[in-house]
């Protein structure tokens, strides 16, 4: 949308002001014309100058996302954190506990997740798991905006002012760490297998009758009936076996800022276009450090596969019920990585309460919570209300007039009207 125009600027006796297009100095990716600071362009996949408008294409990489052993991690994990590139200071958000990884020599004044105000004291970055691949952001600000205010627009009992913040577009690109889990399981189970089976029984039924007596009167008598009926009943086996199932990328939250049913509507992901990680992804986008550690992400992977485990294993089992007692897994060949995901943020604040709307950054979908107006919902519920009476009072009128053998009231009105208009000539014409 083009933007409006200004009002006229009025001459001054003073000298015009002269505006300075120096970039400032010191970011990470500078552009080889002017010097500024490079920003990862979604559009174009490109590194984008934003004051001269250069762009340093960055073409796709031939390498796989390799998948880091298990074993072998923690046999030797000293020398395997280390800081990522360009991001050597972090600062922890008072509000919501993120760990914000700051791009080098740029600062932030507010959580993209809570929207707290950051103290910016920021503090070396803590050498971390280093992440081994990402998803580029795809879709940009932009169109990001667009789904924000078409989902904000649909939510007709969110207050007027989260609207008119909707409106503002204030939304902030952010790279959300995850953790990825392989592993073969085989898995014994000990329980039992319930097979139906019906049989007939025979009972007595009590029913009643009516009959009239010796002098004619209607009397009431009962009689006791013979009847069968088909009754199901579960034959119990105990049994024993083993199942086994490989699960490939078992996609953990690893950031403990964003509650989990938020990100839980944001799939799917490619993550089959997971690629080598590079920091030139991240230039312009915060970052934040994960905070769910390696064997607290493989305990969640964990339960979420113990739960399709014991679907197989009650599968195995066959048979009409199935009973679970004992459920042994071995987990073979366990191996893992750290991800980085691309999320468009709009945090604020409604009567001190935190509220968070995500947009997924490759596909554009939307998740969010958001308060809701109860002036809005009492006037709907008013107006309900109103509906309701006026259709009880019309009901009670028709069934009125309609029990007094007059006409209802619309019959009534188009008697009159053509009772009123002049009768037709005798060759179908009218005056």
């Amino acid at each position: 949308m083009a933007a409006s125009p200004g009002p006229p600027v009025l001459p001054s006796a003073g000298p015009a002001p002269v505006e300075s297009k120096t970039p400032p100095a010191g970011r990470k990716f500078p552009c080889p014309k002017c010097g500024a600071r490079l920003d990862f362009d979604p559009s174009s996949r490109a590194l984008h100058c934003p004051y001269c408008g250069a762009l340093e294409k960055i073409e796709p990489s031939a390498a796989v996302v390799t998948e880091r052993n298990w074993d072998e991690y923690w046999s030797n994990q000293k020398g395997q954190e280390v800081q990522v590139a360009g991001r050597s200071s972090q600062v922890t958000c008072t509000g919501c506990g993120a760990v914000i990884l700051l791009q080098d020599q740029v600062a932030t004044d507010k959580c993209p997740y809570c929207a707290t105000h950051l103290e910016n004291k920021p503090e070396s970055a803590q050498a971390m798991i280093p992440p081994g691949g990402a998803l580029p952001f795809k879709i940009e600000k932009r169109v990001a905006v667009q789904a924000f205010n078409e989902w904000i627009g649909k939510r007709w009992f969110a207050p007027t002012g989260l609207k008119q913040f909707a409106n503002l577009g204030q939304l902030s690109g952010a790279y959300l760490p995850f953790w990825t889990f392989d592993s073969m399981t085989y898995t014994h189970y000990e329980g039992e297998r319930g097979d139906d089976y019906t049989v007939t029984e025979n009972y007595v039924e009590t029913e009643t009758y009516n009959e009239k007596d010796a002098d004619g009167t209607d009397v009431t008598r009962s009689r006791q009936v013979p009847k069968t009926r088909q009754v199901t009943h579960t034959r119990w086996t105990s049994v024993a076996g083993e199942v086994e199932q490989f699960f490939d990328d078992i996609l953990i939250q690893a950031s403990r800022s964003i509650p989990e049913g938020l990100c839980q509507h944001l799939p799917p992901w490619d993550l089959q276009g997971l690629e080598e990680f590079r920091p030139e992804f991240l230039s312009g986008f915060l970052t934040e450090r994960y905070t769910v550690g390696l064997r607290d992400g493989f305990d969640r992977a964990q339960a979420i596969m113990d739960a399709e485990i014991r679907g197989l294993c009650s599968r195995d089992i066959g048979g009409d019920h199935q009973r679970l007692h004992q459920v042994r897994t071995q987990h073979v060949g366990v191996t893992f990585k750290s991800v980085l995901l691309p999320v468009w943020l709009a945090s604020y604040r409604y009567q001190d309460k935190p509220y968070q709307i995500l947009i997924n950054g490759r596909t554009g979908k939307v998740a969010g919570n958001r308060p809701y107006s109860w002036v809005k919902i009492s006037l709907f519920v008013l107006f309900l209300l109103a509906v309701l009476a006026g259709l009880v009072w019309a009901f009670n009128a028709a069934k009125t007039t309609g029990g007094s053998g007059e006409r209802p009231a619309p019959a009534r009105v188009v008697a009159e009207i053509k009772a009123s208009l002049p009768l037709p000539r005798s060759n179908g014409s009218s005056p």
